[in-house]
């Protein structure tokens, strides 16, 4: 059953960290309230906010709307079955910019095709009570059970970008004709954009493994967050063109052509998911932390935010305000019975 409360928690946070994230210089010892806002979901996997409303893909297939203290779980209505199994299912969302005249939004859901597991990238339009496709962007995309990608964003360019796993092969990722293990580039109606660094192409950086978080900065720096094998998770900024070197190199390996990343997490894991930025600070969910990171002042490593005891899948902010989305059942790892939204505010 699916309820909203506010019992306040007591969540642990670095200062120098909150800092970071509300633009404050460093001082006495500061906190977050976090608020359950929602809970009963079934493995969320998505959040986008318009106005009030919060936004929520749920992995089976459901679209979870909550606003003014009122939930709603709506399937969303598509022509392919979505596939829902292990790390499979309804994914990513991206809101439209003109969504609350619209209705229309982009979804990245798992399928079946004939050659096996596939995921695509689909638009719909929501009428008030009811989601349903409208148009397919892409389809044909490798799928896993696991390795999926999933995410997908709106970047400052007005196209929409997408996350795609690299189904375990491991010479898809540097296979620029394979849309395995890629950042996926396109205009909102699907098409290749022209300046895109491949023509005739929608890869737009390559060599990734799995990634599942896509974040902008105020400058239009693109960073994308990824989760390595056996450790070796990565936050890489993103070039056009790039590659990544996934399979060939991971942590601080190097090879010509290839791009080191920004930071990893060596031989330790954080499972990384979902990337916004806030405050001038990118933060990153993480699941197997538990909780909420940050990458640090001197760029080299991360910090933690926040970590209530819950996976983490996906972070988005509204000002100072943090709404966070839990996965907390996983093929990967067991946990409670079910999941929440949280909303953070910090503490005087």
């Amino acid at each position: 059953m699916m309820k909203c409360a506010g019992a306040a928690l007591s969540p642990v946070l670095l200062a120098a960290a909150l800092s970071l994230l509300l633009g404050a210089a460093p001082a006495a010892a500061q906190a977050w309230t976090a608020e359950t806002v929602a809970d009963g979901l079934d493995y969320p996997w998505d959040i986008a906010r318009s106005g009030e409303t919060l936004i929520i893909t749920e992995k089976a297939g459901f679209i979870v709307m909550v606003a003014d203290g009122a939930v709603r779980r709506i399937p969303l209505q598509t022509r392919e079955p979505i596939r829902s199994e292990n790390g499979a299912g309804l994914l990513g969302l991206a809101l439209a910019p003109d969504f609350a005249e619209s209705g229309r939004a982009f979804f990245y859901h798992s399928t079946t095709s004939p050659t096996g597991p596939a995921n695509r990238i689909i638009a719909a339009h929501f009428d008030g009570a009811r989601w349903a496709e409208t148009g397919v962007l892409l389809d044909a995309i490798p799928g896993h059970p696991l390795y999926n990608g999933g995410r997908i964003a709106i970047g400052p360019d007005g196209h929409l970008y997408a996350t795609t796993g690299w189904t375990e092969d491991y010479d898809l990722p540097q296979d620029r004709e394979s849309l395995a293990g890629k950042i996926l580039r396109m205009t909102p109606e699907g098409a290749v954009p022209p300046d895109n660094p491949f023509p005739g192409s929608l890869v737009y950086s390559y060599g990734h493994r799995n990634p599942q978080g896509l974040a902008w900065d105020a400058a239009g720096a693109f960073h994308v967050a990824e989760h390595g094998q056996s450790g070796h998770d990565e936050i890489n900024r993103v070039r056009a063109g790039a590659n990544y070197g996934w399979p060939l190199v991971s942590g601080d390996e190097t090879r010509a052509g290839m791009e080191k990343p920004l930071v990893h997490s060596g031989r330790s894991t954080w499972a990384p998911s979902g990337a916004t930025f806030a405050g001038g600070s990118l933060l990153v969910a993480s699941l197997r932390e538990r909780a909420l990171l940050a990458l640090n002042t001197a760029g080299d490593g991360v910090e933690t935010v926040y970590a209530g005891g819950d996976r983490i899948r996906q972070v988005i902010a509204a000002g100072e305000t943090l709404y966070l989305i839990t996965t907390n059942r996983s093929p990967r790892a067991a946990g409670p019975s079910a999941d929440r939204l949280i909303r953070l505010t910090p503490r005087p």
